[in-house]
């Protein structure tokens, strides 16, 4: 089979670890007998530079034509302004919006060799296996916004219906795992998070009464995602809530670079990224981690292409080579760091030698 593949590098370390990606994919389809073409399109402050414009039409052209979209990240000091009319992050907002891609994955299982980089104790994250699910494109980042001399307001807003459909895949992702669902609201302050409980409640009765379904206001669960990790399965929750919530459970894994993430609609096309942003600070210089992008177009061959076997194999040879203690400068010891050319080749070689790991073969 062939599939078309659009890749935004986008800024910063953006291009670095999307062509990291590019090269596991490109030898995944040698391996198993698939083909890939990869069509580069602009996005963000890179887009915003060439045409003044964060999301082209002609990139937005190809994602709809596209079976998935692989991006690297946006954003950076040079486009900081926030008074600027134009940012690179209202590119990749708008992006989700028209593709419709309004449920966010986010899986967090921290890899052995990760633990002691996190900031988190060690025995609080053995066997840590949840999934996040976030909502994309409602709430407080969507909503009418109002600017005045002395003050500000951003609308949140929510319809039955934005709340019913990811909280479907929530379920769906839970059933499929193991059968237990966090939803995380404000509904003691909140009108929209009381409505999202409702809907909650609702679905997990009359559509879902083999998952457990449990509610947590979102300060306590910042709470309980340090302190209790193991206990959950799969976490759902609005965008804001989402956004924050993700970036605090980056900790458990040890570092950002070894994260992905999947934005997804009501069909198989979906956005893929990595969870860290542009780094500035170290783009060109050879040393970001290209893990987490490897890892979400793991992700993209799963649930985008169906290619589960591929995506498994992709998901092993980044085991195998975190195993083999191939680790770049934010997870190794001073010194002892390798470069971004260096782990993908790791990557490559165990994919090429099939390497296996139980807890992820089983």
């Amino acid at each position: 089979m062939s599939f078309d593949i659009v890749v935004l590098p986008g800024d910063g370390i953006g291009p670095e670890v999307t062509r990291a990606a590019v090269a596991v994919l490109q030898a995944v389809g040698r391996r198993f007998g698939q083909g890939f073409r990869f069509d580069t399109q602009l996005i963000g402050g890179a887009a915003i530079d060439a045409v003044g414009e964060p999301l082209p039409a002609a990139t937005l052209d190809a994602c709809r034509r596209a079976d998935a979209i692989l991006l690297g990240a946006v954003g950076g000091p040079k486009w900081s302004d926030p008074s600027s009319r134009v940012r690179p992050e209202q590119g990749l907002l708008a992006l989700r919006q028209q593709l419709g891609l309004y449920a966010n994955l986010r899986p967090v299982r921290p890899h052995p060799v990760a633990l002691g980089a996190s900031p988190v104790k060690p025995h609080l994250l053995t066997g840590v296996d949840l999934l996040v699910v976030r909502e994309l494109t409602g709430g407080l980042y969507f909503g009418e916004k109002k600017r005045h001399a002395d003050r500000a307001s951003d609308l949140c807003e929510y319809s039955v219906l934005e709340i019913e459909r990811v909280l479907r895949r929530a379920f769906g992702f839970a059933r499929a795992r193991r059968g237990r669902l966090a939803s995380v609201d404000k509904a003691n302050v909140l009108e929209t998070s009381r409505l999202w409980r409702e809907t909650a409640i609702r679905l997990g009765r009359d559509e879902f009464p083999d998952v457990a379904l449990e509610h947590h206001l979102v300060d306590s669960m910042a709470m309980y995602l340090i302190s209790r990790p193991r206990d959950f399965d799969v976490v759902v929750t609005e965008n804001l809530f989402g956004d924050i919530l993700t970036d605090e459970a980056s900790l458990l894994a040890g570092s950002l670079g070894l994260l992905p993430s999947a934005s997804l609609g009501d069909g198989t096309r979906g956005l893929y990224e990595p969870i860290h942003g542009s780094a500035p600070d170290i783009a060109g210089r050879g040393i970001a981690n290209p893990y987490a992008t490897v890892l979400s177009a793991a992700l993209l061959l799963r649930h985008s292409l169906g290619l589960q076997d591929e995506a498994l194999a992709v998901e092993l040879a980044v085991a195998c080579a975190l195993d083999a203690g191939q680790l770049t400068a934010d997870l190794a010891a001073p010194g002892q760091a390798i470069g971004t050319q260096a782990a993908t080749q790791a990557v490559l070689d165990h994919l090429e030698a099939r390497c296996q790991v139980p807890e992820l073969r089983d």
